[in-house]
């Protein structure tokens, strides 16, 4: 945890680790990568079956929610409140409301979100198969205040760029798929060529199309990216450095490729037993 040099306006700021598990009916867990046949999804909250947060009536929190799981995608919520997104993945966003309370993760996704607390409630995940409870807020005792609690203003930025140049962008397709393009981390050589190159101090545009049967999770290491409206003529109001991305659907995403170097890219199926798979591109 990183944090800013400015103080930011709550009253309490908490880590909730979300991990999943795969459990056998004799009670031993394997590990991804591996069949998961007659096991059971388990998941935890900061390595509790059921944690519980406590808190005052009217603070303000700021909740950094990390999805550690393998491989699956959860939509996690808190009933009842206003859950106010903050963050993603690092960097500040535009403060917007999550749709419906629930504040979605890919696998490796990190959202930092205010909750003003008003009553106790149940947190909530859903991995798209079932709902889990995997904790819960309590409240005990009411926080007095000389003024009521206001919107909370925009995080201090990190420095990103405020605009892309999309017209002037280079340009790259990448196909998400599995071998030969795609490589096991084992397997990875030094040798084997980047996936694209780019200059340095200029925009990419990258389309990304799964071609797996479910949906597949991409991460850029070195850069956070903008994801591009269908039109290619805006973005959404926060930077990513990891998209889950539907099976036969193309996602456009933006980065400034600022960073010289030699830096990985990530892909993994939301599926248990499916492998991590690498490339790599360049800036130069």
């Amino acid at each position: 945890i990183v944090l800013e040099s400015e103080t930011v306006p709550v009253d309490r700021d908490e880590v909730l680790l979300i991990e999943e598990w795969r459990v056998r009916p004799d009670g031993t867990a394997i590990a991804p990568g591996v069949a998961a046949k007659d096991t059971k999804p388990l998941y935890t909250l900061n390595g509790q079956t059921s944690f519980e947060l406590s808190a005052y009536g009217n603070q303000r929190l700021r909740l950094r929610f990390i999805n550690a799981s393998q491989r699956t995608v959860v939509a996690v919520k808190l009933d009842n409140h206003e859950v106010r997104v903050m963050a993603i993945d690092g960097q500040p966003a535009e403060p917007f409301p999550a749709r419906n309370g629930a504040l979605v993760l890919a696998p490796g996704s990190r959202i930092d979100a205010f909750v003003d607390t008003a009553a106790a409630t149940t947190i909530m995940l859903h991995d798209g198969k079932e709902a889990h409870t995997i904790g819960k807020l309590t409240i005990s005792g009411h926080l007095e205040r000389r003024a009521p609690l206001m919107p909370a203003p925009p995080l201090p930025s990190n420095g990103l760029p405020l605009q892309l140049d999309l017209k002037n962008a280079q340009r790259f397709d990448l196909a998400l798929g599995a071998p030969p393009d795609w490589i096991r981390p084992a397997d990875f050589k030094a040798s084997v060529p980047p996936a694209f190159r780019a200059r340095a101090g200029r925009v990419v545009v990258l389309a990304l199309t799964n071609r797996a049967a479910i949906a597949t999770v991409f991460h850029l290491h070195g850069h956070h990216f903008r994801l591009l409206d269908r039109l290619d003529d805006g973005w959404k109001p926060f930077w990513l450095d990891t998209l889950a991305i539907e099976p036969g659907q193309t996602q456009r995403i933006a980065f400034l490729a600022e960073y010289a170097g030699r830096w990985l890219i990530e892909q993994v199926a939301t599926d248990w037993a499916a492998p991590r798979l690498i490339r790599w591109y360049a800036v130069e």
